[in-house]
């Protein structure tokens, strides 16, 4: 067979990626074919001692109001028709919409002084995930691309990042390598789509496939034997390991009790969360699940009371869910967004983009719960304890154990860390 049969790089990619969706059930985010291949640097400073091994980050797409949510201020005139109730931990206060989290501020933190420099959906959502602003053609990884970077797979044999969410727009693994791509899933309630061998195609013939594709692709492979034709083969044959492996139970939601899964609610936020319980049990160490809807610039106190109760009802199930299988304390489970809303009500009743001041939590992972940290002027102003975007995700990685001034090279030459230039909210930890 002529190699150059197959050297159209359009036609491959596009079959590797139909592939990867007949495999996986999904589309592999667009670095597929990035020249990406990182090279590390010596650290000057000792790698701190991690706290918590997983992560489940809950992005709040949109921009979640910090002074209905977690960022009261109570009796101010900026709290808008939210007023404020108790929770388990001494000294904390949240929105009234969430009585379910509130019993769970006892493992939590409450980072009340975070501030951005980006205003905008997309650049906020970038700068949140990556610690990075947009620039150029330079994509930076996000924290899980990082993590599994520094310290590999927690389950050889599933995705070392998975994302559940319906944005395309998610950073992914950045200029690192097609291995560290996130798997993205839509609906959590459909697990792992296209995932096992049709029943009609033994074993055998199956194997005796993918033994011919390997020979076929083995000349294009070694005349270009590039990390961007290397990333073909491995999109193969992790899709195989995980058609193959055991572990693949982990996607299915109907293994949980109706009980369990009503408790979680019914909505793509609440599956998602169930299931980001159930990846990190079979070794997935980092899952985001995301939540949109939140840019409600009008008619907010209409809009807001659904959206609260589904963020409410889900985490609340989920953090007690890991408190009583014994995961609360080594899963750092982080809330953000990529900024806040304004502290004055506009003409049409709602509230702007705001990322002057915002709020972001933490539980679990080896913080010290019942906390707040930084303040505000009545949600206006950061006036205690600043906490920038890359500070966040240095506290992330602090808590991975992962080396925060590592520098590796993106395939342009350019050094980068986990975090650029954050630093790590030590304190919180116990």
């Amino acid at each position: 067979m002529n190699s150059h049969l197959f050297s159209s790089d359009p036609s491959r990619r596009q079959f590797v990626l139909g592939i990867a969706k007949s495999c996986l059930g999904v589309s592999v985010l667009p670095l597929l074919d990035s020249k990406a291949s990182a090279a590390f640097e010596g650290s000057s400073k000792a790698k701190q001692i991690p706290t918590a091994r997983n992560v489940i980050y809950l992005y709040m797409s949109g921009g979640m109001t910090h002074l209905d949510t977690f960022g009261v201020s109570p009796g101010a005139d900026t709290m808008g028709d939210t007023k404020c109730i108790p929770t388990s931990a001494d000294g904390i206060q949240l929105g009234d919409g969430l009585p379910t989290v509130a019993k769970y501020m006892h493992h939590g933190v409450v980072i009340n002084s975070m501030t951005s420099t980006q205003g905008a959906h997309e650049q906020g959502n970038y700068f949140q995930h990556t610690g990075y602003t947009m620039r150029g053609a330079t994509r930076h990884p996000t924290m899980g691309a990082w993590l599994q970077k520094f310290q590999g797979k927690g389950n050889p044999d599933l995705p070392g990042t998975v994302v559940i969410s319906g944005d395309s727009k998610h950073p992914g693994g950045g200029f690192f390598e097609a291995s560290f791509q996130p798997l993205v899933l839509n609906d959590p309630s459909s697990g792992l789509q296209y995932s096992t061998r049709p029943a009609a195609l033994a074993e055998s013939d199956f194997d005796y496939r993918l033994n011919l594709s390997a020979k076929l692709n083995a000349d294009f492979e070694k005349t270009y034997n590039q990390s961007a034709v290397r990333a073909y083969s491995d999109v193969y044959k992790d899709a195989v390991k995980v058609m193959k492996s055991a572990d693949l139970a982990a996607f299915d939601l109907n293994a949980e009790s109706a009980d369990l899964q009503s408790e979680y609610g019914d909505t793509n936020f609440g599956q998602g969360c169930l299931l980001a319980r159930r990846l990190i049990e079979h070794g997935v160490r980092f899952v985001e699940v995301s939540l949109g809807g939140w840019d409600m610039h009008q008619d907010i106190y209409a809009r807001l009371p659904e959206k609260i109760s589904e963020l409410d009802k889900a985490l609340g199930a989920l953090l007690g869910d890991l408190e009583r299988r014994g995961l609360l304390s080594d899963t750092l489970v982080v809330l953000t967004s990529e900024f806040g809303r304004t502290p004055k009500i506009n003409q049409n009743s709602g509230r702007d983009h705001y990322p002057k001041a915002f709020s972001s939590a933490l539980w679990g992972g080896g913080v010290k719960g019942g906390q707040i940290y930084g303040k505000t002027d009545k949600g206006i102003e950061v006036t205690e304890n600043k906490v920038n975007v890359p500070d966040l995700n240095a506290t992330i990685g602090y808590a991975l154990g992962l080396p925060l001034d590592q520098v590796l090279f993106s395939p342009t030459k350019r050094p980068f860390t986990v975090a650029d230039k954050g630093q790590p909210l030590t304190s919180l930890f116990g």
